[in-house]
């Protein structure tokens, strides 16, 4: 087929064909989906009702693949381009399609194939198995792929449709220009009833070669709305609650967090996070499943902290639950430490921080005793003298050299670092930030030196943060 025979032949068979049924209720001026009948000649009915319980809230879209897909045994388009962004369904869509319709099909990940030769192997061994893999060589270029592929079709030609479907399609990008035309035509040259399906999160303009190329069919997936997001999160809903008191939970945080964040993955992440705090009121005893507004001022807080991790992925929920334990645990100064003590430093800069505060309220001849191994047995009272016998802690920090900070950094740090310019650009942000003061002369640059101005609570519960415990290694503590 020529590619405008090819795009009046799709278009033909979009008109007659009914994409999906949707049956509507409609109650005051809400329109609820009750139900969405996929349904398209060649497939169970059977396959097509769990395909749609499946995907909720993308009925239009899968019922519009399915259009472009046709039939198992007719010869599909041979290239279509599925764009939208970040967990917008794209990949689950057609993971469920073809494993529950059973349509042949490989899947490959453009991240995991680093090289060319990954991807072809991919694609044979899922469609013709370990011995047409094999009979690649090392080096595989797209031409002895095309031959290998053409020679396993005439040795078990397709009775239906094969899919390839390429995730994170946008890294083709960054290959052999010759790649991605090749695979928009790639029926073209295997001569078999093979399609390409492209998951990408940019749009097709973006992504088109500047020499041109066969031209995809598209279909966008848009973001769910906040009515789908409440839909699709309330089905995740614990066996001992009721659909009522989750979907009051959902609602609520959706209300926080709906305006910074619509990722689907990372909103069933913070619900299945801060879900147990939002129960603890309820399994005390203290309020009912009704009282809303009790339960909304318990959890207020929590979730106020929680946005302050959107995306970053810090700590697992495992992690996230310990530290609020702790938090539960620690007195009043502590109590009123922000979430930016615990989140917002990266992590070498809090082993800087760290080893700063050391330096400043450690003498500098107590270093041998605690980050040496073989320093012998030195007790304390041989270093007191009577104007030592004062906490350092109550004369304030004492400034220390740029060199002494950097070995009690390693010491301290639980793996290897090399001394790049990145660890002494964090020293400058620790110091923009007011966490370290530079008391030398802006001129000294061969020994600056430093003080640490944070209090004993706040390096506490950094420390926390990456499992050290720093009373063990403070001179005023022993």
């Amino acid at each position: 087929l020529t590619e405008r025979q090819a795009n009046l032949f799709v278009c033909s068979r979009l008109i007659p064909h009914v994409v999906a049924n949707i049956h509507v209720v409609v109650v005051g001026s809400t329109e609820i989906r009750m139900a969405a009948l996929l349904q398209l000649p060649g497939y169970e009915e059977e396959r097509l009702q769990r395909v749609a319980e499946q995907l909720p809230c993308r009925e239009v879209q899968t019922g519009m693949l399915l259009s472009l897909m046709g039939q198992p045994h007719q010869y599909s388009y041979p290239s279509i381009f599925i764009y939208g962004h970040r967990a917008s369904g794209k990949s689950h869509v057609m993971h469920v399609l073809l494993k529950e319709l059973e349509l042949p099909h490989a899947t490959v990940s453009c991240v995991e194939c680093v090289s060319v030769a990954l991807l072809f192997e991919q694609v044979l061994l899922s469609f013709f198995g370990c011995d047409a893999a094999s009979l690649l060589p090392r080096s595989a270029s797209l031409s002895d792929f095309v031959r290998i592929y053409r020679q396993q079709c005439s040795q078990s030609p397709a009775k239906q449709t094969r899919y390839i479907v390429m995730e994170k399609a946008e890294l083709l990008r960054d290959t052999d220009a010759n790649l991605l035309p090749a695979l928009l035509r790639l029926q073209e040259l295997v001569e078999d009833n093979v399609t390409i399906i492209l998951l990408s999160e940019i749009v097709w303009d973006k992504f088109r070669p500047n020499t041109g190329c066969f031209e995809p069919l598209l279909l966008h997936f848009p973001d769910y709305s906040k009515g789908e997001l409440q839909k699709i999160l309330s089905q995740d809903r614990p066996p001992s609650y009721s659909d009522e008191f989750y979907s009051s939970y959902i609602n609520i945080l959706l209300g926080v967090f709906y305006s910074v964040c619509r990722d689907l993955r990372e909103l069933r992440h913070l619900a299945a996070l801060n879900f147990s705090k939002f129960c603890e009121p309820l399994e005390e005893g203290k309020v009912k499943e009704t009282d809303t507004h009790k339960l909304w001022r318990n959890i207020e807080p929590h979730l106020k902290k929680a946005m302050q991790t959107v995306y970053l992925r810090e700590v697992s929920s495992v992690q996230w639950e310990q530290m609020q334990q702790m938090e539960e645990k620690e007195n009043g100064a502590l109590r009123g430490l922000s979430a930016h003590t615990h989140v917002e430093l990266p992590y070498y800069s809090k082993f800087l921080l760290i080893a700063a505060y050391l330096a400043s309220y450690n003498p500098a001849r107590t270093d041998k005793r605690f980050f040496l191994k073989h320093h012998g047995k030195i007790k304390k009272t041989n270093f007191l003298k009577k104007n030592e016998k004062t906490s350092n802690h109550l004369l304030g920090p004492k400034p220390f050299p740029l060199d002494r900070l950097l070995a009690i950094f390693y010491s301290v740090v639980d793996s290897r670092v090399a001394p790049t310019a990145s660890i002494f650009s964090q020293i400058s942000s620790l110091v923009t930030l007011q966490l370290l003061t530079q008391v030398s002369h802006d001129d000294q640059l061969d020994a600056p030196k430093y003080k640490c101005a944070v209090s004993m609570d706040f390096i506490c519960a950094i420390s926390r943060t990456v499992n050290f415990e720093i009373v063990k290694y403070l001179y005023d503590f022993l």
